[in-house]
């Protein structure tokens, strides 16, 4: 894997996204209650402090488990809430180093169908349907990993030009309307729970 990301409109974040699936995962894992840039700047700043330039499952799962929450806490922090995502990240290596031999490629090397590989993603620790399904729609859109069925597998964000999460991001212009769809969302499902009262 060695492509071209602009997730975390940053160069050096984007570069170790683009090329460690590791980074990917764990950029996704975290895009959750803080913007997304934030989130997948997440993984550089992870490896830049365990002092190298990549991430390896085996040696996240290594660390303790409060050392590697600190980690995560030092200024800036990685998240909003670095104590849990620590422990979720420290969960989802110990899932690939369990069942993938620490090697995230294994979850779609070898997959058949997009449902199959839809099913893989769903069994990831932090990973529920929605989550599974947009880094489905990135891996085919913006990876090349595109088994038969991989965009009715995920759903409405394996449209084409759909705009509607991570995996339509190529640069700021298509960030702006992926932001503008996500408020969109936010004002209906508002002016849903207004109407229902």
């Amino acid at each position: 894997m060695n492509v071209t990301l602009h997730l975390a409109q940053d160069p050096d974040a984007d570069a170790l996204l683009g090329r460690s699936p590791l980074a990917a995962l764990i950029g996704m894992l975290l895009d959750q209650q803080i913007p997304m840039e934030w989130a997948f700047k997440g993984p550089a700043t992870i490896a830049r402090r365990m002092g190298t330039d990549d991430l390896d499952a085996h040696e996240i799962v290594a660390f303790d488990p409060e050392t590697f929450a600190r980690l995560l806490s030092d200024k800036p922090a990685v998240h909003r809430y670095p104590g849990s995502m620590a422990k979720r990240i420290q969960q989802l290596c110990h899932y690939l180093v369990e069942h993938c031999a620490g090697d995230p490629e294994a979850l779609w090397r070898d997959v058949e169908s997009g449902p199959q590989l839809l099913r893989r993603l769903e069994e990831l620790p932090g990973f529920g349907r929605q989550k599974a399904q947009i880094f489905l729609a990135l891996l085919g859109k913006q990876l090349g990993v595109r088994p038969e069925g991989w965009r009715e597998a995920a759903g409405p964000y394996g449209e084409e030009k759909a705009f509607r999460s991570v995996a339509d991001i190529t640069g700021p212009e298509s960030l702006a309307k992926v932001r503008a769809h996500k408020q969109e969302m936010k004002a209906a499902a508002k002016a849903a729970k207004s109407a229902g009262r």
